[in-house]
């Protein structure tokens, strides 16, 4: 294979690991384009920048020569144009660059919403370095805020602004917080935490109608569905993100809310690929969603199209479902064999309000099949759970090897017990729980 020109754009998870991967394979002359940053970052640690436990220079997990020593070449550019029938990318300085094969990483950015008012300085989402500069800016002098958005993102604007003494204002239009990955006892116990534990005025049920400025174009306040004036100063909007394709409007790829894509990564235009957030599948694949919007996934995904762009065609096929998040103190973690666990499931449940925590066994009630796992508080070893999911184990077999799961300090206190007495007391049977066994905790990993 002759020696092609590889242009990424993009410098995030997916954009980056597709380019480690290609030079680890091939001699190809590969050029990551960026106009966020010069060097890649972890997107995640951006809170705790904010929150002042670590400095920007620190969320890089490479060093700045690791670019040049790997033949990686860095250009801080914008793409204004994308030309797939010259196969020529137009930049914002006026200069153009040629592309032999052309992979878009372009990433996501905060869905803004559709409110009157959103126009208002100190109105804002967060997903990049400059988002984080803004929140900086936007939230000196400031006593009072909104937050808007009852996910990820929504919560930890939240305890950013918390780390700083501000008073927080969380609207959640959802019944109960984060509905979509808890269920009402879970939610219960975040809430409570989030509220008696960290001060959050927390409205559920709560939409909001408008954001109301002063004679500066400033925010000086919020307005809800249900009629409440709310004033702040700063409003963070957190209601998802967006796929980063504007850029492309005229170069014939098809769209829709994002970059369309087979289960190669292939676009419809010749040599051009997508990945990662901004790539959404022609049919989903089974179990998932059309845009998967995790950073393992833009990993495998970039890892999946390196095969192939190195002459090994390969077809993506994600592992089992997985998340993990802090939600302020309590540790979250979810394990399942489809991003949405059905409703059909059964459960074993238990919980703990007082530790703040919980465990949750899913189940297929007529097979008995392990279905998956949501934890509070409390840390599952990965490999362990996505072994039970892989080989299908039944509900009974997980009970009774709990311990092996759990990845707690060895003097931590443990609740796997609760689980099977629960179990029992409803089957009828008489599980106990086995000891923890380091060869069945190890069988199978790297498999």
């Amino acid at each position: 294979m002759s020696q092609r020109h590889i242009v990424v754009i993009g410098n995030g998870i997916s954009g980056t690991t597709l380019a480690r991967h290609v030079r680890k394979r091939s001699d190809d002359t590969i050029t990551i384009i960026s106009s966020e940053s010069d060097y890649f970052y972890s997107r995640p640690a951006l809170m705790y920048v904010y929150m002042g436990h670590m400095l920007q220079e620190n969320t890089k997990p490479y060093e700045d020569r690791f670019w040049s020593e790997n033949r990686i070449n860095l250009r801080r550019a914008h793409v204004n144009r994308v030309d797939t029938v010259q196969k020529v990318l137009h930049l914002d300085d006026h200069s153009t660059m040629s592309y032999d094969v052309l992979v878009i990483a372009s990433g996501s950015h905060s869905n803004p919403g559709s409110w009157h008012g959103s126009h208002f300085e100190g109105v804002q989402g967060l997903v990049s370095l400059q988002d984080l500069s803004a929140m900086e800016s936007n939230t000196q002098n400031c006593s009072r805020a909104v937050v808007v958005g009852g996910g990820l993102i929504g919560v930890e604007m939240v305890e950013m602004l918390r780390s700083r003494g501000i008073h927080v204002t969380y609207l959640v239009r959802e019944f109960k917080f984060w509905s979509s990955a808890l269920r009402s006892e879970e939610s219960d116990i975040v809430e409570r935490h989030i509220i008696a534990d960290h001060g959050v005025d927390l409205h559920t049920q709560t939409e909001l109608k408008e954001i109301l400025g002063d004679e500066n174009g400033r925010v000086r306040a919020v307005l809800t569905t249900k009629g409440d004036e709310i004033p702040c100063s700063f409003v963070g909007i957190a209601i998802g993100v967006k796929p980063n394709i504007a850029f492309l409007q005229e170069s014939g790829i098809e769209t829709g809310t994002g970059i369309l894509v087979n289960e190669c990564f292939e676009t419809s235009a010749k040599d051009v690929y997508a990945i990662g957030d901004c790539a959404e599948f022609r049919t989903a694949l089974s179990g998932r969603t059309k845009i998967e919007q995790i950073w393992y996934t833009g990993r495998m995904q970039a890892e999946t199209l390196a095969a192939t762009l190195t002459g090994t065609t390969s077809v993506y096929r994600p592992v089992n479902f997985f998340n993990s998040a802090k939600l302020f103190d309590i540790e979250f973690q979810v394990y399942s064999r489809n991003v949405k666990i059905p409703d059909t499931c059964r459960s074993v449940f238990w919980m703990n309000h007082h530790r703040r925590c919980a465990i949750r066994l899913f189940y297929d009630p007529q097979t008995l099949r392990f279905e998956g796992v949501t934890l509070l508080g409390v840390r599952y070893r990965h490999e362990v759970c996505d072994r039970w999911l892989r080989e299908e184990k039944d509900i009974e077999y997980v009970l009774c090897h709990l311990s092996d799961a759990n990845f707690d300090p060895e003097f931590f206190r443990h609740y796997e017990n609760y689980l099977v007495e629960e179990y029992n007391a409803k089957s009828g049977k008489q599980l106990q729980l086995k000891k923890r066994s380091w060869k069945r905790i190890f069988q199978g990993i790297g498999k």
